[in-house]
């Protein structure tokens, strides 16, 4: 997954896209169990935002560094926990019930709290360095 992207420069992503930090170990762990085990067969493209065109999908550095951002077929965002659960939702389609559970009234809120206790914290989990502390 990685690999497809680690050209030296800027490239256009097609869509739909998610978009990571491929400075921090646990992003790109996360990056890759989501296309060993959710986007199989491949479905949209996954990759670092260091390697994008930011600019092409309407995305900036600082939201890229703070949270994984989706961008869909028709130029939608999502980030965070909403960007995960748009990955679900057009993933292999096991994982699209869990997509769809994520952004239910309901269970939203706790998500979202969820994933920012992890985007903060992403330095202490596994596969992560001091590289990976957001601010």
């Amino acid at each position: 997954m990685v690999a497809r992207f680690a050209r030296l420069g800027r490239v256009d992503a097609p869509r739909p896209v998610l978009v990571f930090d491929g400075d921090c170990g646990f992003c790109t762990a996360s990056a890759r169990w989501i296309v060993r085990y959710v986007n199989r067969p491949p479905r949209y493209a996954v990759a670092p935002w260091q390697h994008l065109d930011l600019d092409s999908l309407g995305l900036t550095a600082p939201q890229c560094d703070a949270a994984v951002q989706w961008v869909g077929r028709d130029g939608a965002r999502a980030s965070g926990h909403a960007a995960i659960a748009a990955a679900l939702r057009h993933g292999h389609p096991v994982w699209r019930v869990p997509g769809l559970v994520i952004t239910a009234p309901a269970v939203s809120w706790l998500a979202e709290r969820v994933y920012t206790w992890v985007a903060g914290h992403r330095y202490l989990l596994p596969g992560g360095t001091p590289a990976c502390r957001v601010g």
